[in-house]
C-alpha cells in the first residue's frame, strides 16, 4: 500500500509546495476563477455565449434597451411643439410678437441681390424639393429599403395636409402684397421635411458613408435654412411664417426618424451594438 502522510501546509509555506493534481477540473481554470472573477476562463475573456458577449445594460443587466427616442428627443420636440403653438396663438390674436415680427420684416425685406433671393427660395418649391425626396426614395429602394419610402411619402404627404388647413384659418396677409394665407409658410416647411426625408433615407440606406454620415444633415439643414432666409429678404414671407415652418419640420420627420433608427439598430451587426 502507497499511504504515505502529506506533510500539513501553514499559512507561511501554502506556496511552496508542489501543485497537487486533482481529478476532473484543470489547474488554469482554477487559476481563471480565483484570479478573473469569471469562472471556467483561465485567460479572462467572455465566454463565448450571446449572453456573455453583449454589453450590459443599465442597472447592470445584459443586454443593450430596445431603440426608442429618448428624453432629449422628446425635450426638443416638445419645445418646438411650444414655439410653434405660441407662435400660431400670436398670429391668430395679433398679439405684440406678431407687431414686432412686422417691424422685423419690413427691416429685411429687398435686401440682397434678387437673383440669389429668388433661387434660395425655389428651393422649397415643390418642383425643386420633390425631385430630391424622390431621387432619394428611387436609391432607398435599389439599396433594399422597402418600407422607409413609403414612411418619407406619408411623411411629405402631411406637409399640404396640415399647412394648408393652418392658412386658411389664421388667414395672415402677406408682405408687399393684399393676398392672405401666407402663415405658415409652405415653402419652407416642404424644404424641411423633403431634404430631411432624403438625408434620413441616405444614412439609412448607404451604409458605406457612415464615415460621412454628418453631410446628409448638414446638406438639408443649408437647404432648409437658405429657403426660409430667401423668403424673408425677397419679400414673400413674414419671419415668424418661417419659423414657424421651422419649427414643424422636425415634428413632422419625428416619425420617420424613429423608424429609419429602429431599421438601422436591427441592421446592425451584434458586435458593433
Amino acid at each position: 500500500m502507497r499511504e504515505t502522510h502529506r506533510p500539513r501546509e501553514t499559512a507561511g509555506d501554502s506556496g511552496s509546495g508542489l501543485p497537487q493534481h486533482r481529478s476532473g477540473r484543470a489547474l488554469g481554470h482554477d487559476a481563471g476563477a480565483s484570479c478573473s472573477g469569471t469562472p471556467h476562463r483561465s485567460d479572462g475573456r467572455p465566454p463565448h455565449t450571446p449572453r456573455g458577449a453583449r454589453r450590459p445594460g443599465p442597472a447592470g443587466h445584459p443586454g443593450t434597451p430596445p431603440p426608442v427616442p429618448g428624453w432629449p428627443a422628446s425635450l426638443f420636440l416638445g419645445v418646438l411643439l411650444t414655439l410653434f403653438a405660441l407662435i400660431t396663438w400670436q398670429v391668430t390674436a395679433d398679439g405684440p410678437l406678431v407687431r414686432l415680427d412686422e417691424r422685423v420684416g419690413e427691416s429685411l425685406f429687398q435686401r440682397g441681390p434678387a437673383a440669389l433671393t429668388q433661387l434660395f427660395s425655389d428651393l422649397g418649391g415643390v418642383p425643386v424639393a420633390l425631385p430630391v425626396l424622390v431621387c432619394a426614395m428611387a436609391y432607398a429602394l435599389w439599396r433594399g429599403a422597402r418600407r422607409l419610402p413609403v414612411y418619407a411619402a406619408l411623411t411629405m404627404a402631411a406637409v399640404p395636409a396640415l399647412v394648408i388647413p393652418l392658412k386658411v384659418a389664421t388667414a395672415r396677409q402677406g408682405p408687399l402684397t393684399e393676398a392672405v394665407n401666407y402663415y405658415p409658410s409652405g415653402h419652407t416647411a416642404t424644404a424641411a421635411v423633403a431634404y430631411g426625408a432624403s438625408a434620413l433615407l441616405l444614412l439609412a440606406a448607404d451604409r458605406p458613408a457612415w464615415p460621412r454620415a454628418w453631410m446628409p444633415p448638414a446638406a438639408a439643414l443649408l437647404l432648409t435654412a437658405a429657403t426660409g432666409v430667401g423668403l424673408v429678404l425677397h419679400g414673400y414671407h413674414w419671419p415668424l411664417d418661417v419659423l414657424a415652418s421651422w419649427c414643424l419640420g422636425p415634428v413632422l420627420l419625428a416619425p420617420l426618424w424613429w423608424v429609419s433608427r429602429r431599421q438601422r439598430r436591427r441592421e446592425e451587426p451584434p458586435a458593433t451594438r
